[in-house]
């Protein structure tokens, strides 16, 4: 549904805007413009880290402008500078073929590849790259770029300066940057490219070229590079990197990723990464101001971007597998699933015989499994009411555990009081 206003202002006030080509808010709230954002195709997923760039383009489209995903097939051929301290390990043509499909996958969800009057784009800059020959590229293009000019760039400069330095092939992304713009200028009439601040230079390089080549007007803007208030790169957690493929990411992890914001930075991320509105937006801040304790703005981020990147049916069993932590039933799990929720939890491996027959005393599995210091002290805690086998209580001190109890066969999760669990895994 197209949304009325400036795109400009709707990037402005989320917070999306860290620089921008003189003249260019004029131009979003006048004209109907086709801009791009280029995807490196380093893995078969992308990850939350490019979540902001695919929102700059679902907003871009919703305002009724055109846009174009790049996924780099050709330019991930070579390796992009910006931002990297050392050269990255280079992909052979198999490798980024298998993550280009991935890659199309998951912007489907977020670009309407069908629209009546303005479709969302996906092409690969291998298509023109693929078929430049070295003669020709540098007559046509690398006339246009002068070394000082190459080396005034900041993610040049940075790599000049470290210890490896920076190679020829990785030295020429800029002016292969630069020429996807002015392909896409020529092919599809593309005005405007998008992009992180780290951007900023080859943007500025690809923009001169179209006006040196064509004649013509292009602009860029760039938003800010994610981070968090503890100062630690957006998207990296002590586990890695947190996917938008769930094989990579289950959607329980990826939702506890969001619910786990801190409050410092849940407002941001809310204005980036969801389509609530401003009113919404503000009402969210108040409680988060006022009542931090409840999370009502860390609830409503994982939601929804949970729901936007996996689907309604994803977000139920990350929600029922999140109250799990707090007593929920687990009767709606699986072992697999259980064992992604209590992933950081200490767990022990029994042969499957000793559930075999009448099994083991449950006082003795809490002992041999750590939740209990003693038959004596296991006997106590299930006096009090305070022990529970898959989140169930358990009041029978002489009660026996037996393959029956066990879910899938596999798996056997203890709890002592709220949060203290042990999980046994089966053999």
């Amino acid at each position: 549904m197209p949304q009325s206003g400036s795109l400009f202002e709707e990037y402005s006030w989320r917070g999306m805007v860290f620089d921008a080509t003189p003249g260019l808010s004029d131009i979003l709230s006048k004209e109907s413009v086709s801009a791009y954002i280029g995807f490196d195709p380093t893995a078969s997923s992308l990850h939350i880290g490019s979540l902001l760039p695919i929102m700059c383009l679902a907003r871009l489209q919703r305002f009724g402008h055109t846009p174009i995903a790049i996924v780099g097939g050709g330019t991930g051929l070579i390796g992009d500078p910006s931002g990297k301290t050392k050269e990255r390990q280079l992909l052979n043509a198999v490798q980024v073929e298998e993550n280009l499909a991935g890659i199309r996958s998951q912007l489907e969800p977020f670009l309407d590849f069908n629209a009546a009057r303005n479709p969302a784009r996906i092409v690969n800059n291998l298509d023109w790259l693929g078929r430049l020959g070295l003669i020709d590229f540098l007559r046509d293009t690398g006339k246009h770029f002068t070394v000082n000019y190459m080396m005034s760039k900041e993610s040049v400069r940075r790599r000049l300066d470290s210890e490896d330095g920076i190679s020829y092939t990785e030295f020429t992304y800029m002016m292969l940057q630069a020429y996807d713009f002015l392909k896409l200028n020529e092919l599809h009439d593309c005005t405007l490219q998008l992009g992180g601040s780290d951007q900023w230079g080859n943007i500025l390089a690809g923009a001169e070229l179209i006006r040196r080549v064509r004649g013509g007007k292009a602009h860029g803007l760039v938003f800010p590079l994610v981070t968090n208030a503890a100062g630690t790169k957006f998207g990296k957690t002590e586990s890695g990197t947190v996917w938008l493929d769930p094989e990579r990411t289950s959607p329980y992890r990826f939702y506890q990723f969001w619910l786990n914001t801190d409050d410092r930075d849940v407002i941001p991320y809310i204005k980036y990464f969801t389509w609530l509105d401003r009113p919404d937006v503000e009402e969210l801040e108040v409680a988060v101001a006022g009542r931090p304790g409840q999370r009502e703005a860390q609830r409503t981020l994982a939601r929804n971007v949970t729901e936007m990147v996996h689907g309604p049916a994803a977000l139920e069993g990350a929600e029922r597998a999140s109250k799990v932590l707090f007593g929920g039933a687990m009767e709606a799990l699986s072992a697999s699933e259980l064992l992604d929720v209590f992933e950081e939890a200490p767990s022990s491996e029994f042969d499957s015989d000793v559930f075999a027959g009448d099994g083991i005393g449950f006082l003795d599995l809490m002992n041999r499994t750590g939740l209990a210091a003693s038959r004596g002290e296991a006997r106590r805690l299930v006096k009090s009411g305070g022990v529970y086998l898959n989140n169930v209580r358990v009041v029978d001190e002489a009660r026996s555990i037996t393959r029956q109890d066990c879910i899938e066969g596999r798996l056997l999760v203890l709890r002592k009081g709220k949060k203290n669990y042990r999980l046994v895994q089966v053999t």
